[in-house]
């Protein structure tokens, strides 16, 4: 009988104790930074992004930027930013502010982290190898154009592989 009642309570104890770390693992994972946003920071709630003057809230995991009149909060980037690396791109880190608007210092932001702002070198929580394929995916001409550059239509080779001297390659670098 003694022994039954062990087998009883120990059974209860594992089943509650995988109950309670599932528990644990969701709430871990909500309010997560993203992998592209900069390592080595704990406990903030937002990010600036100078170079498209947005906001990311971690929390709720949208950002936050100004179009047709107000502030609009989503889950994707407007149309004219997505092509827009997230990866490359530079983020203030807003660890002094916890409310729910971060926009109502975006005239100081801009100022101070104007387009183009470059702080302290940044890593990234993950790899930006892995997320390429997002949203966020370049439009593969990296801004290279043969127009005026004196070039029709190539690298200025002739036939054969060359030098590609436009970054036009196959990314294997």
């Amino acid at each position: 009988m003694k022994t039954l009642k062990l087998i009883i309570a120990g059974i209860i104890l594992f089943a509650s104790a995988n109950t309670m770390q599932a528990q644990v693992s969701v709430n871990v994972n909500i309010g997560s930074p993203p992998a592209w946003g900069p390592a080595g920071y704990s406990a903030v709630d937002y990010y600036y992004l100078p170079d498209i003057q947005a906001y990311y809230d971690i929390r709720a995991t949208q950002f936050i930027y100004f179009g047709g009149g107000k502030w609009i909060r989503s889950r994707n980037l407007p149309n004219q930013y997505r092509n827009y690396n997230l990866y490359n791109g530079y983020k203030v880190v807003l660890n002094d502010y916890h409310g729910s608007r971060p926009y109502s210092n975006f005239n100081n932001h801009k100022v101070k982290y104007y387009k183009g702002y470059k702080g302290k070198p940044q890593k990234s929580i993950g790899s930006n190898r892995s997320n390429n394929n997002k949203v966020y995916k370049s439009n593969g001409n990296n801004g290279n154009s043969n127009k005026g550059n004196g070039n029709k239509g190539g690298n200025g080779n002739k036939g054969g592989k060359g030098n590609n001297v436009h970054g036009n390659g196959n990314g294997k670098h």
